[in-house]
């Protein structure tokens, strides 16, 4: 069956497609939906970077693509997608505000799946807040959070999407457990709302 449509996984902070989640989506939709295929670019380290890539991306698949889903920073990057296309999007923990998260990252990192070396400045979290979509609530989203997660405080992102499609789970971590088992779920909700 020939590919007739996309979704685009967008990967966390020092994150990859590589990343547990980013595979076991790919590995449901391969075996599932055959007319489907998922996109998981590495993203860039630098939000001005990740923005050229996302708009190259949005621009490349504009007729196919039919939704995204983004797994904590790119949870709020999927957002930022869903706002310029339109499109569905499944945030799984998004962070809502990783400018000021990011505030306690201040200072040089190495990515651990590419190596790459880059720095956390001021003007790496502007670059994120220029990202930022400050009420989402009519956007057609879907988060999915739990509420033992240690990263993100959920309740930040129950309030900034209120008014969103919500399932809040007691429990879990920010790696969102048994994620797999949402994954039918997420397939359909993408599709019946594009």
């Amino acid at each position: 069956m020939a590919v007739t449509k996309h979704i685009l996984y967008l990967h966390g902070f020092l994150s990859s497609p590589q990343s547990l989640k980013a595979q076991q989506t790919l590995d449901y939709i391969t075996r599932h939906h055959p007319d489907i295929e998922l996109i998981i670019p590495q993203l860039p380290n630098c939000p001005d970077e990740v923005k050229k890539t996302l708009d190259k991306i949005l621009n490349r698949y504009q007729g196919s693509l039919i939704g995204f889903i983004g797994s904590s920073l790119g949870g709020y990057l999927s957002t930022w997608c869903a706002s310029k296309t339109q499109l569905p999007a499944v945030l799984v923990n998004p962070a809502a505000y990783p400018y000021i998260l990011l505030r306690d990252y201040m200072g040089w990192h190495t990515h651990p799946y590419t190596d790459e070396k880059f720095e956390v400045t001021d003007t790496f979290n502007q670059g994120l807040v220029e990202l930022d979509i400050p009420k989402p609530g009519e956007l057609p989203l879907w988060l999915l959070l739990q509420t033992g997660d240690e990263t993100l405080d959920y309740k930040e992102a129950e309030t900034k999407f209120e008014g969103c499609k919500m399932t809040i789970e007691q429990g879990g971590d920010h790696a969102f457990q048994n994620y797999q088992n949402h994954l039918p779920q997420i397939i359909e909700y993408l599709l019946r709302s594009h």
